[in-house]
């Protein structure tokens, strides 16, 4: 597209700059993947652990992350198409972190250990299918038995795996919420609907006006005519 749209003397600098511009982004996912691992894992296992330490810590999990990511370039390259392969692995990923969210600002009962096992099961399943489809996608036919229980999980769209993986992440959620102790509400003052005070309500009310509405409008009318266009 670039070569057929743009004269010889600027390809080269759109080319440089889209390089630039993608090294940047990956490495800023290197960057904020490895700073989640050394905070979040290293830091709670090593309390005492030093700078150091951390700093050297974070550079193992980036060579990590970046060997992972090269040993994985035969499984795209392998897949019927890159936006669908995207779509298929955030549908994997994405329904435990959207269930977490959506539910605890909704419901102020669940609490951290449903959060957390909702995370732990949703995040196994999707890690489950992934591993299930790797073989196919690396030989572009599928390797399991039909009939068989791994060729019937391949064969299920990743959509309704998705939406498989939403249900069970939210059953998981409300009843380890609902087998554990009750949250503290006042350390969640104003953090759900439930809890938010007339206050919080009012700011709020106070913060969008008709333009806004309008705005939100267009653009979920965008969304929604997109998906019932490509939706097959």
């Amino acid at each position: 597209m670039v070569k057929y749209l743009l004269p010889a003397g600027l390809r080269g600098i759109v080319v440089a700059g889209l390089l630039s511009a993608l090294m940047g982004s990956l490495a800023g996912v290197f960057n904020a993947c490895s700073t989640l691992f050394t905070v979040d894992i290293y830091q709670k296992l090593r309390p005492l652990a030093s700078q150091h330490e951390i700093v050297r810590m974070g550079r193992i999990a980036t060579a990590i992350m970046v060997v992972i990511a090269m040993a994985w370039i035969p499984v795209v390259r392998g897949a019927k198409g890159l936006y669908e392969y995207l779509q298929s692995i955030q549908g994997y990923l994405a329904p435990p972190i959207f269930v977490v969210f959506f539910f605890g600002v909704f419901w102020k009962r669940l609490n951290a250990k449903g959060c957390l096992w909702a995370m732990i099961i949703g995040f196994l399943m999707g890690i489950f299918r992934m591993l299930v489809d790797t073989p196919v996608t690396l030989k572009g036919s599928s390797p399991y038995a039909e009939g068989s229980f791994f060729w019937i999980v391949n064969n299920i769209n990743f959509q309704y795996f998705s939406i498989l993986i939403t249900i069970v992440s939210a059953v998981v959620m409300v009843v380890v919420s609902y087998l554990t102790e009750a949250p503290d509400y006042l350390k969640m003052k104003g953090l759900t609907f439930a809890t938010a005070t007339h206050e919080d309500n009012a700011n709020t009310r106070a913060s969008w006006g008709k333009l806004e509405v309008i705005c939100s409008l267009v653009v979920m009318s965008f969304i929604i005519g997109a998906y019932l266009y490509f939706r097959g």
